[in-house]
């Protein structure tokens, strides 16, 4: 585990292997010789643009890294987050222990710092046995002035930033290694570290509350489903709001009788990253105690083509009691957050937000920046929103309007779970709506933003965690007025 400190000391005399000092563009910097290096333009501001100074003369620091922040008009939390997370992987790679990062303002700021140097500590080669494994030992912040509650922004900022490691550890898990099963294990262990209540319903249960559609998807596997609930009851609650966290949590989809192309398929491990988000919003939640109730529904399958399993044309009837035709079996995200949602509204939440790795057409839309936000409450989305931008956490709001559901109709059973070519990740957002009815409610899909296919310079190859953090901040605002 990193230590993490605070070092209020004159620059130059911070004892460091490392001390990272932000350079803008355009502003001069005359300090550790980077005057002439700018003037040369061998140091020009740029982004993520790196200079390391071994030694520097009258510095206790062992070494200097000049680290590019742009313009400093644009340069916020999240800039500085991502700032952070690629100083520690690049002076990671050079096997440096101990880190401090000259900070220019205050606790929002070291909460960040704090942030990015976790996030990018981060490696997904926990699997791997050699010993030659690089870790960063110590993360400490110089304040530029006399920053007022940086003790407790540092506390929050590792609180979020191992939320989001243990959501990514998760996702990163290998499907013999995260089975349904060992998914809700893992729920229960940490429910239980943290003071959560935690219930994990079994394929009987689920029978009886006739979640069809979950089941239906379950059928075609050895690994028995599993619906994972955990619950946050605060103190004092702040109104009688309760917000219910709904995360997919395919532990592998290979598709079904759909099967999916080969190619790529060794990443459907992470076909269960939006509940492990959740799973990680829980985690810091019981930590930050915001007074709002809050709690996270995981449905837990895998999805596979075994002589049981559910064929195209099949007809399955949902908790809420609208029938499926199951036209394509490869969507199966939207089926078993159906039953979820509807289970979340009989357990009393007043409002609904579910994450999902539900689509390749969010990805064909928006690329691998931004999370597709949709939604059926004004009110609920610009929280989120607001949450997302407070986190640095990119969502975009897509429509959803009432004439797509034109594209889901069916001849056999009240819906669909696929529309036509057109508009596929809206389709599947409209398939949810129904399903959330009149509760406010908020899809996220995170098709295209929860894995990384190659490393970031501030962030490793693999899975994100997105979106802990806005889940977070969501619940410390409050989700009614």
């Amino acid at each position: 585990m990193m230590q993490l400190t605070i070092q209020r000391k004159p620059l130059d005399r911070v004892e460091a292997d490392a001390l990272i000092i932000p350079v803008f563009e355009g502003r001069k910097e005359e300090r550790f010789g980077a005057g002439e290096l700018i003037e040369t333009g061998e140091i020009t501001g740029k982004p993520l643009e790196f200079t390391l100074l071994h030694h520097p003369a009258g510095m206790a620091a062992k070494r200097v890294l000049l680290a590019g922040a742009g313009k400093a008009g644009k340069f916020d939390t999240a800039e500085l987050r991502k700032l952070v997370g690629a100083a520690v992987r690049y002076l990671k790679a050079r096997s440096v222990k101990r880190i401090v990062l000259a900070l220019e303002g205050g606790a929002e700021e070291a909460c960040a710092a704090v942030e990015g140097a976790i996030l990018g500590g981060f490696e997904p080669d926990r699997l791997k046995t050699g010993n030659d494994k690089k870790n960063v030992e110590a993360f400490a912040v110089a304040p530029a002035g006399k920053a007022n509650g940086l003790e407790e922004a540092m506390e929050r900022g590792r609180i979020m930033g191992e939320a989001q490691n243990f959501a990514r550890e998760l996702a990163n898990e290998p499907a013999n290694r995260m089975t349904p099963m060992k998914m809700a294990q893992a729920a229960r262990q940490m429910a239980g570290e943290l003071g959560l209540e935690c219930e994990v319903l079994e394929q009987a249960e689920m029978e009886k509350l006739g979640m069809g559609a979950l089941l239906g998807v379950a059928q075609g596997s050895a690994e028995p489903p599993a619906l994972i609930v955990i619950r946050y009851k605060p103190v004092e609650a702040k109104g009688n709001a309760h917000l219910g966290l709904v995360g997919k949590g395919v532990t592998f989809d290979s598709g079904g009788i759909s099967i999916k192309p080969s190619e790529g398929m060794e990443k459907m491990k992470y076909d269960m990253s939006g509940g492990a988000a959740m799973m990680g919003a829980m985690r810091a939640i019981a930590q930050l105690k915001p007074a709002t109730r809050v709690t996270a529904f995981v449905p837990c399958v895998e999805n596979m083509p075994g002589a049981r399993a559910q064929r195209p044309g099949d007809i399955v009837t949902a908790m809420s009691g609208k029938t499926v035709e199951v036209i394509n079996t490869d969507a199966e995200g939207r089926l078993i957050l159906a039953d979820a949602m509807a289970y979340a509204r009989k357990q009393g939440c007043t409002h609904l937000v579910d994450a999902a790795t539900l689509t390749g057409a969010i990805v064909v839309a928006l690329g691998h920046y931004n999370v597709g936000l949709f939604a059926s409450d004004d009110g609920l989305r610009d929280r989120v929103l607001a949450a997302a931008k407070a986190e640095g956490e990119r969502m975009w709001p897509m429509p959803l309007e009432e004439d797509y559901k034109e594209y889901l109709k069916s001849a056999f059973a009240d819906i669909p779970n696929v529309g036509g070519r057109w508009g596929g990740a809206i389709t599947a957002a409209m398939f949810l709506k129904e399903f959330a009815e009149d509760t406010p409610w908020v899809h996220l899909d995170i098709a295209g933003t929860a894995w990384l296919d190659d490393a970031k310079p501030f962030m490793a190859k693999g899975p994100t965690g997105v979106p802990v953090r806005t889940m977070v901040r969501l619940a410390e605002m409050g989700v009614e007025e």
